[in-house]
């Protein structure tokens, strides 16, 4: 087992116990002051794994490329997601980290290719891009936590 796939299995873990007593309208919600909603954060971690991953070192991501193009840096929420598309981000949290912990031990990121991503920091291989996916959980952690804060005090305020 790689021990930072299993630390962002963890971080994911908890980011749907996290928002499990959200509602469907609350994942959907983007409140005042956000540019995008709790479920885009959820499907954006995935489609960035997959980029960071799969996409840099020339390999085919495990997601329709209509879901990462739709989630992807830079994308916001394209509308409602009915509980069924929501239920499929869920299972993609941990099905694209175990494909990714399948490949790696593989070694199918041989060819990974150097990048500079947008915070600065220069991805030269796999390991330094698993690295990189800790930070950005992270980041979209907080995100999530702000959100979920946003949308409950939205309720009580009503």
């Amino acid at each position: 087992m790689n021990p930072t796939i299993d630390t962002i299995k963890k971080t994911r873990q908890f980011l749907l116990n996290l928002v499990n007593d959200v509602t469907i309208d609350q994942l959907n919600e983007v409140p005042p002051g956000f540019n995008n909603n709790i479920i885009w954060n959820l499907a954006h971690m995935i489609a960035a794994q997959q980029g960071v991953c799969y996409l840099r070192a020339g390999q085919k991501t495990h997601v329709p490329e209509e879901f990462y193009l739709r989630y992807k840096t830079d994308t916001k929420p394209e509308g409602f997601l009915d509980s069924s598309e929501i239920e499929k981000i869920k299972g993609l949290l941990f099905t694209t980290l175990d494909q990714l912990e399948e490949d790696y031990n593989a070694n199918l990121f041989a060819n990974y290719h150097a990048w500079t991503n947008r915070y600065g920091t220069t991805l030269s291989n796999i390991d330094e891009a698993v690295q990189f996916l800790l930070f950005h959980e992270g980041l979209h952690t907080g995100y999530i936590m702000a959100l979920k804060r946003a949308v409950k005090n939205a309720r009580i305020l009503s």
